[in-house]
């Protein structure tokens, strides 16, 4: 079968492969996390069957950004120690995440504090929190309409020890125990194995020993989707240097069926709106159901992003990279940190109450809402960020963000 190969401008080398579809991937994550909260505003996990459990489990969005980010700062660093180059500075790579990520969540963060009056009566302290997106771990909950950021406060803690994980995985030195020999590969699998189980464990006997903050919305919890992410990166620097073997033809034939693909996605999110997974509506989840849960979504996401990193079929390419839907994925930083406040000024605006019905009203607006938003916000605030970022550290790459 004829695949198309990820885009390459002439004469560079594997360090500069571009990914593009991974941009529709992040647009299809952004919609998935606004779906499943519009769905719940409008009472629809409850009450639907398993079209309502289904999307309660939409949030497997977030798993799908945690990989996806995985992947796309961990390969920099796992390329260079395959090809013997000095990994990218810390200093920088902080600098640029910093850039990339605080502007836009001070502003969705100051909409909700200032604009929804279920804020009105928050503490200094609170507030703060809120602002650093620490409120999961010294208040346990972040204040109405950035509800989600947690998942943010969770990217954020990755990328602070992400410098400390390739250091672990692939020694100090730069040639090191880097993915040229095979013990510097057997280092980085048991990097992988260890960020699993350190999720898997953090469910069943961790959370259970801290008394502050929602530990189950700690980084630990999630190391397993970011382990997911870094692999993927892992068999894509393997492959793009000829160093590939079983793994990672198998992983090549498998991205070249994006249909089976999303099939066994599709079928694993099927299985997670059942009771395996916890319930859908927002009672705490067993340490069994934490862990079915993770796993479950692990693979999911895992499947998904798959079928952007590996050759694909022509019809998936145009399929995913075609101009509009890879635009809403440039912006979709802008969905997923606005959609909520906007998801209020909706139900306030409308009349309409909660849980109360109108699904497909207020995904509608809310999602045409946001993305004009996001279209704003981009232009305005995270364009001209990066711009200074590139300005203040032009000498390393910085990659696309993936955040829930």
């Amino acid at each position: 079968m004829t695949v198309v190969e990820p885009v390459r401008a002439p004469g560079t080398t594997a360090r500069t492969t571009w990914f593009p579809l991974l941009d529709t991937l992040r647009a299809v994550g952004a919609v998935a996390v606004l779906t499943t909260h519009t769905a719940f505003w409008a009472g629809t996990y409850t009450g639907h069957g398993w079209f309502g459990s289904l999307l309660a489990r939409l949030d497997v969005g977030v798993a799908l950004f945690f990989v996806l980010s995985g992947f796309l700062l961990a390969r920099p660093h796992l390329l260079a120690a395959t090809e013997g180059r000095s990994r990218p500075s810390t200093a920088t790579y902080l600098s640029r995440r910093f850039w990339r990520i605080t502007p836009l969540a001070v502003l969705a963060v100051g909409i909700a504090l200032v604009l929804l009056h279920d804020n009105r009566d928050l503490t200094a302290g609170e507030r703060i929190a809120a602002l650093t997106l620490t409120s999961s771990y010294v208040g346990g909950v972040y204040p109405a309409g950035i509800t989600h950021l947690w998942s943010l406060g969770v990217e954020v803690a990755f990328y602070v020890v992400l410098p400390l994980l390739m250091l672990v995985g692939l020694g100090r030195s730069r040639t090191g125990t880097g993915l040229a020999t095979p013990r510097g590969r057997r280092r980085v699998g048991l990097l992988l194995a260890v960020m699993a189980g350190a999720s898997v464990a953090w469910y069943l006997v961790g959370v259970e020993r801290v008394s502050a903050g929602s530990p189950t919305e700690w980084l630990p919890g999630f190391l397993s989707w970011f382990a997911v992410g870094i692999g993927l990166a892992f068999l894509s620097v393997l492959d793009a240097t000829d160093r590939g073997g079983r793994v990672t033809a198998a992983a090549r034939s498998l991205a070249r069926q994006p249909g089976a693909c999303w099939t066994i996605a599709a079928g694993l999110l099927l299985v997670g709106a059942t009771p395996l997974a916890g319930p859908t509506m927002l009672a705490p989840l067993s340490p069994t159901e934490h862990v079915v849960k993770n796993l479950l979504y692990a693979v999911v996401a895992g499947l998904v992003v798959l079928t952007g990193v590996f050759p694909s079929t022509p019809g998936y390419a145009r399929l995913l990279g075609n101009r509009f839907a890879r635009r809403v994925g440039v912006v979709s930083y802008g969905i997923f940190c606005l959609h909520l406040p906007i998801l209020h000024g909706v139900m306030f605006v409308t009349g309409w109450e909660l849980f109360g019905g109108h699904l497909l009203g207020i995904w509608a607006l809310t999602l045409v809402l946001s993305y004009g938003a996001a279209e704003l916000a981009y232009r305005w605030v995270e364009a001209p960020a990066q711009r200074f970022a590139r300005r203040s550290s032009p000498t390393v790459p910085s990659p696309p963000v993936s955040v829930t």
